[in-house]
């Protein structure tokens, strides 16, 4: 799961991006960095001290957790979508978004993205994945109130 969003976010994403403003290179590394070792403290987590009980797949817990992770991602990479096509190429200016989930908040993209994580933690059940979530939605809580305004 992480994987697949952790290249999503660095490798499709950008390819998908048709003018923007440049990210500062230093905003990139320390971003770089925090992925590294975000993905290394998940991955130690999960591989080296979680345990589950047999059945742990068919449980509710990790049933509801992977369906609100994948719900998330869903609602993150179609509200991406719909923030890349406000602007037809060589029109400025705001524009506020609409349909998908925008038509309920204004930061559909990152709710889509906090829904994912508490989905995850939720599945996972570690300490490293829910203070993953907390720190995704202080994160982009932060940034969704400063867009919203």
């Amino acid at each position: 799961q992480k994987v697949f969003i952790t290249c999503y976010r660095a490798l499709i994403f950008p390819l998908l991006i048709r003018e923007g403003k440049p990210t500062p290179f230093f905003t990139f590394v320390l971003a770089l960095l925090f992925c590294i070792f975000n993905g290394y403290l998940q991955g130690r987590s999960l591989t080296t001290y979680a345990t589950y009980p047999a059945g742990w797949l068919g449980d509710s817990r990790f049933i509801t957790g992977f369906l609100g992770w994948l719900i998330g991602m869903a609602i993150n990479i179609h509200s991406d979508h719909i923030l890349r096509n406000l602007r037809k190429p060589g029109e400025t200016g705001y524009k506020i978004p609409r349909g998908g989930m925008f038509e309920y908040v204004s930061g559909a993209n990152f709710f889509g993205e906090i829904l994912e994580w508490f989905g995850f933690a939720l599945a996972c059940c570690t300490i490293e994945s829910i203070a993953f979530a907390l720190c995704t939605l202080f994160i982009l809580g932060s940034r969704a109130r400063q867009h919203h305004k």
